[in-house]
């Protein structure tokens, strides 16, 4: 990574009036360029990865993936400080450079992607100073591609054989790799088909659009796409067709299952997943298709979902912007048992809520800010398995205040001082998160009728195995600290005491040696950080006996330190874990899978 030592000098800039706009935004776009040819080959890596079984090398592919941009805008960064010798920017100058950089992009197809790198450009250089829409691309000047040559990004099947249309999607795809059973798999698409769709063997009448990108992630390679009839009028005459391929230990590809409902497909593309490594040109179109099959996501989420994350994240800005202007409900204190490490509030209107790092933590965390900051870096780049939150990392944003109620105001002012600053009319923080609202799933069970409290225990469990089994150890692992969706999946929330499973020592409470060791008020034996007893998870995650009760019946090893030794075992011996985003119910053939765990 290239070194971030220009901060300083910027910082002790003096100002002339020699800086070169054009130099400096040719610079910019040139960085991106550099930039993107990486992304892109990098992303490219994935089907090789894929077709080999090599795990371990697609997991640090994508960690490495998002760490180049940081590193590229730094570069970008370092090569305009030698140009300018130290010289500042003025106002007047960032416009003239904003300009020549949009005649740049004009004639460019990722002109929206290129304005997101000049404003991270712009916002370090000016160490993240004012949002100013004359110096920074905060509103788009292309809110669609500036170019219209031809880039198709779809295949289109129309057959009057089913079968016929899916060997030929199938052989389209160009796998190096043999099929197991071909025929078997186009056999149970169908079927599965047609529990959804009776007409779906009727005679040519639908057609299948597939996108060219397949879309890589963890062990699976997805087919993405639409069946709808060809006499279509209407939404309910369209579904997602979405086909996630896997490979066995002999190396032969097989179809998992159908993905053919929106709910479905919204797992596959949720927030609590890793992005997905897939490659194309045209980025805005297929999230133009994506949003087809999937209306409720937001445009930020699938350029995330696409490994554009800092894009996605310039969306979300806008449309919060956007939201802001279109409501009047004021921002308040997030429900929920209010943390020991973070301040959190919300905007009941938005689904989101934002995360402030507190000035001052109880004796009990022992932990800094910085250390917070890199927990939280940790969940960026690691695999978070369906199970931890995405996050978006925000520095001076500013905010209305007469949006603020006065509780929250007060609250930040007590416990984040040093991160608020309060005028007449803003409110600016100097750090926050933001991140997915979720029901905390303490309050969740406070109301769950008998069955959507056991699916919810016995999802709680599985996210703690899941996490571990991906090497991520949650520390506190209280109800508090984990959110439940609208899809009733149980997601974890609350990294400032993550670790990684392997730096963790589980032991068995010793037994007493003495009578007097026995019946003593305080922990005889020695305890070190790392040290974690497992058996004392039952007496303090739950507060009622019949809850403590059925999460034992459902996942009661997890008090057992051996089951966690196994899983660490298993990591250190580079075994990778399978990651389905979809219940294994719906699961073709679980008999055929045998997926090597390099």
């Amino acid at each position: 990574m290239l070194a971030k030592n220009y901060s300083r000098s910027i910082q002790q800039m003096t100002y002339t009036k020699n800086i070169d706009p054009l130099a400096i935004a040719e610079t910019i776009a040139n960085g991106f360029d550099q930039y993107r040819d990486i992304f892109q080959t990098i992303t490219m890596s994935a089907k090789q990865h894929f077709e080999n079984r090599h795990w371990s090398a697609a997991q640090k592919d994508s960690s490495r993936r998002l760490a180049i941009y940081a590193e590229y805008r730094d570069g970008v960064v370092q090569e305009i400080v030698g140009l300018t010798k130290n010289q500042s920017f003025s106002h007047e100058t960032w416009i003239q450079i904003k300009a020549e950089y949009r005649e740049f992009i004009n004639a460019r197809h990722l002109a929206e992607l290129y304005e997101t790198f000049f404003n991270s450009v712009h916002r370090e250089i000016t160490n993240d100073g004012p949002v100013d829409d004359k110096e920074m691309f905060v509103t788009s000047e292309f809110p669609s591609p500036p170019v219209t040559d031809a880039r198709q990004i779809i295949n289109q099947y129309v057959s009057d054989s089913m079968a016929l249309s899916l060997a030929t999607i199938l052989e389209d795809l160009n796998f190096e790799q043999p099929w197991d059973n071909l025929d078997r798999d186009i056999e149970k698409v169908i079927a599965a088909l047609t529990e959804n769709w009776v007409e779906a063997n009727k005679q040519g009448d639908f057609e299948i659009l597939i996108l060219k990108s397949i879309f890589y992630r963890n062990k699976g390679a997805y087919v993405v796409g639409q069946i709808k009839k060809r006499s279509a009028n209407t939404h309910q005459d369209a579904w997602p067709f979405v086909l996630p391929i896997l490979i066995n230990n002999e190396g032969r590809l097989y179809i998992d299952t159908l993905i053919s409902h929106e709910d479905d497909l919204s797992i596959v593309f949720s927030f609590t997943r890793t992005y997905f490594m897939v490659h194309t040109d045209y980025p805005y179109e297929v999230v133009d298709f994506l949003q087809i099959l999937l209306p409720r996501k937001t445009r930020s989420d699938l350029y995330a979902s696409l490994g554009l994350h800092k894009h996605g994240k310039t969306v979300f800005y806008r449309d919060f912007l956007d939201h802001l202007d279109r409501t009047s409900d004021k921002f308040i204190i997030a429900p929920g048992i209010r943390g020991m490490v973070m301040t959190v509030f919300t905007l009941p209107s938005l689904q989101t809520v934002f995360k402030v790092i507190k000035d001052e933590f109880p004796p009990q965390k022992d932990i800094t800010t910085e250390q917070v900051k890199n927990k939280y870096h940790v969940v960026k780049r690691h695999d978070r398995v369906g199970r931890m939150a995405d996050t978006q990392e925000f520095e001076n944003l500013v905010f209305p205040r007469d949006r603020f109620s006065k509780d929250l105001e007060d609250e930040l002012l007590r416990v984040a001082p040093s991160s608020v600053e309060i005028s007449s009319d803003k409110v600016l923080i100097k750090h926050l998160y933001t991140e997915r609202l979720m029901t905390p799933l303490n309050l969740y069970i406070e109301t769950a009728d008998e069955a959507e409290l056991r699916e919810a225990l016995d999802e709680y469990g599985n996210a703690i195995k899941q996490l571990a089994a991906a090497n991520i150890f949650p520390g506190d692992m209280l109800l508090k600290n984990f959110g439940i969706t609208r899809h009733r999946r149980v997601v974890f929330y609350d990294y400032d005491e993550i670790s990684y499973l392997t730096d963790i020592n589980f032991r068995a409470i010793p037994h007493p040696r003495t009578p007097e060791e026995e019946f003593s008020a305080d922990t005889w034996y020695t305890v070190d950080k790392m040290d974690v007893f497992p058996e004392e998870f039952r007496h303090f995650l739950f507060g009622k006996k019949e809850i403590k009760q059925l999460f034992t019946q459902m996942h009661g090893e997890l008090f057992d330190p051996e089951y966690w030794q196994k899983l660490q075992d298993h990591i250190v011996r580079g075994q990778v874990m399978d990651v389905f985003p979809y219940r294994r119910a719906k699961r073709f053939s679980p008999q055929y899978i045998a997926i090597d765990p390099r």
